[in-house]
């Protein structure tokens, strides 16, 4: 099998790190777009909310998130090893063009890990270098990334084992050093990590920490939090630890089921079954779907966050009409920059094929990445060629 002209878009491997992961490479900040039911403080938001259970886990003296400055000039040059290529540069220097016997690859404007990714990677290798005479757990993996997970294996980080009661936490000693990961980890565990004598290091995404805050404003106003994500994602399931009442839709069609029995009402029973595991604990779709905000999973597509989005908020119209719709759903911007730049990326890949003569595009990422499976999605979707590894070694001369 031959071909001339390949698109390559790569998340699983970075040659742009900043010059430290600690120093963000873009304006980070919380932007409200609706102008939606922001009444004055009440008694309710005087209640000690998980949120503010969590900052006051944050001061403790054995909670870390800024890092070890005693070996980060040690853990930059790893990292620069590890994830930094001359042909990368080369090709960044080239408009983002390779061509060798024949071949052209195109990469993409935007690939490789984002600041939140970099800050975690070098948070946990900056964790076992500061600890090296202690045992080092992890709740999850780190990113889904084969190459980085392996990275730490090989540091002899223990991975928590998943049962089928859940997660094993009894290997986890006194005075053991326990990383959070990217994603984040559940209220419940945080919770249970600072009643062990343990050293946390939370390198959580601060784009998931801000989806915490919103559904805490949710909370706070006494709403459900409609969540765009999957309910086994590991940052949707410490998304919903900070939720009182919520319920995850993974796309717009599950979105418009929730728009109809708002709507229409229909058949309970049905519903509750088809949301049985993405619903909180007691939800009643008859009292609980009137006053709703919208939040997502940080990697979700985000296209089709902001058309629920619109869709929920016509929904709310025509329940409540013009005068009332305003206290009856809240939305905010919590869909991740790099996660659209690296979409954008792909699209204008795809708007462009015929024009640049691609035979196909290729995804590199972790196969249980929601991040590449929604990268894979644009070309998909669109009649384009394409396919999904997550090594290099998957490319061989037989395939």
């Amino acid at each position: 099998m031959k071909f001339s002209s390949i698109a390559l878009l790569l998340i699983a491997t970075s040659s742009a790190l900043t010059a430290s992961a600690f120093t963000q490479s873009s304006a980070f900040g919380v932007r409200s777009q609706s102008g939606l039911f922001m009444s004055e403080a009440t008694e309710e938001e005087a209640k000690v909310s998980k949120k503010n259970k969590r900052l006051q886990f944050m001061k403790d003296d054995q909670f870390y998130r800024n890092g070890f400055k005693d070996v980060r000039k040690d853990v930059e040059d790893v990292m620069e090893g590890q994830f930094k290529s001359k042909l990368v540069d080369d090709m960044k220097e080239n408009k983002h063009i390779v061509e060798r016997e024949g071949v052209r690859v195109h990469l993409a404007s935007d690939f490789g890990f984002c600041w939140g990714v970099e800050r975690s990677i070098a948070l946990a290798y900056e964790a076992v270098k500061h600890f090296p005479d202690r045992k080092v757990h992890i709740t999850n993996e780190l990113i889904h990334n084969p190459e980085v997970n392996d990275n730490l294996g090989n540091m002899e980080v223990n991975f928590i084992e998943k049962t089928a009661d859940g997660k094993d936490f009894s290997v986890v000693g006194e005075k053991d050093v326990v990383i959070l990961p990217a994603f984040g980890a559940s209220f419940e565990e945080m919770q249970l990590f600072n009643e062990k004598d343990v050293e946390i290091v939370d390198t959580t995404c601060p784009w998931v920490s801000k989806v915490w805050n919103t559904v805490d404003t949710h909370q706070k106003k006494g709403l459900t939090s409609i969540i765009h994500g999957k309910y086994a994602h590991e940052e949707t399931v410490a998304t919903v630890s900070f939720c009182e009442d919520y319920l995850c839709v993974k796309n717009m069609e599950e979105a418009e089921m929730v728009a109809d029995y708002i709507l229409n009402g229909g058949d309970k029973p049905a519903f509750m079954k088809h949301f049985k595991n993405a619903v909180s604990d007691g939800f009643d779709p008859d009292t609980m779907l009137s006053n709703l905000g919208l939040a997502n999973q940080t990697t979700m597509y985000k296209k089709e966050t902001r058309a629920i989005g619109k869709m929920l908020q016509k929904t709310m119209l025509e329940k409540f009409g013009p005068v009332d719709a305003e206290t009856h759903y809240m939305e905010f911007d919590t869909i991740c920059d790099a996660t659209q730049e690296r979409q954008d990326a792909v699209h204008d890949l795809v708007v462009n094929a015929k024009e640049l003569g691609l035979d196909f595009i290729l995804v590199v990422g972790g196969w249980d990445s929601s991040n590449t499976a929604h990268l894979l999605e644009i070309p998909q979707l669109s009649g384009i060629r394409s396919f999904h590894i997550n090594r290099s070694e998957c490319i061989t001369a037989d395939n």
